[in-house]
């Protein structure tokens, strides 16, 4: 063959391992120009080096070998740029993720200790418009949105304004299980007629000391721990859910920065019974 590279030479040129390419041929994303029937030996030309350095950089760009044959196979210019552009939205996407986890480290490691302004509270029992489900963890985000759309526009349907921000109430098995019950429910006056999954529910009394956690929910696991410990400290703690309550959240801003959550734990506030 004219111009054609053992497998060997075209490895040593493309920077591209024997092994990767013997595999990439399996795939299907860079086949050899020949393969000798008798020896299965591979050849490659010297049009193919230009195929094999894109899949090299695109495989530094941590995109998965089915999306890159999908670019290679793209049938235009306009098609081939649209599956580039997503896939650097993903990497922007990871990127932001990434730089969010450092700099949640970054505090933790610098402020082991997060300071926090704890209250008591006595919430009545109040009558709201739920959404109850059995729910896997890695699903909640998703089921949350939804419930939150579904309850806003019942509401909205039967004229009813909240009375408050909405809250939720999670099973300790939907933590240590991965998989439990969820409840999120918005406060109201009156009864609310069922509609789908909504209906009408009471969220019982209870007493609580209450943390605001300011921003994202992907640290809100330093609330939890200064709420626990100061429960724990004060040998506060009663049998009962833990309730938070969404000032801020998803459903009002995209800015995880202006998001407020309250998180509130079940007491005995000894003050009030001593009263």
């Amino acid at each position: 063959m004219a111009d054609s590279l053992t497998i060997g030479d075209f490895s040593r040129v493309t920077f591209l391992s024997v092994k990767t390419l013997r595999h990439y041929h399996q795939v299907g994303l860079l086949e050899p120009a020949d393969v000798d029937p008798v020896t299965g030996y591979r050849r490659y030309t010297t049009v193919q080096i230009p195929v094999a350095q894109v899949i090299r950089r695109f495989r530094d760009l941590g995109m998965p070998l089915d999306d890159i044959g999908s670019v290679l196979r793209a049938p235009d210019q306009r098609t081939r740029s649209e599956l580039i552009a997503a896939h650097l939205t993903r990497l922007e996407e990871t990127l932001a993720e990434t730089q969010a986890a450092v700099a949640s480290l970054r505090e933790l490691l610098e402020h082991p200790s997060l300071s926090a302004v704890i209250e008591h509270r006595r919430i009545p029992a109040t009558q709201t418009a739920a959404i109850t489900s059995t729910v896997d963890i890695g699903d909640l985000p998703a089921w949350y949105q939804g419930a939150m759309g579904e309850i806003q526009g019942t509401l909205s349907a039967q004229g009813i304004n909240p009375s408050g921000p909405p809250g939720g109430i999670y099973a300790y098995e939907l933590f240590t299980e991965e998989r439990g019950d969820a409840t999120l429910f918005f406060p109201v006056r009156g009864e609310v007629r069922p509609v789908g999954r909504v209906g009408s529910i009471w969220v019982p009394e209870a007493e609580l000391a209450v943390i605001v956690h300011s921003g994202s929910h992907d640290d809100v696991d330093r609330s939890y721990g200064a709420l626990a410990a100061y429960v724990s400290e004060h040998a506060l703690a009663v049998d009962g859910l833990i309730r938070e309550y969404y000032l801020v959240g998803p459903s009002d801003d995209d800015d995880e920065s202006t998001w407020k959550t309250e998180i509130c734990w079940p007491i005995f506030d000894t003050a009030r019974g001593a009263s």
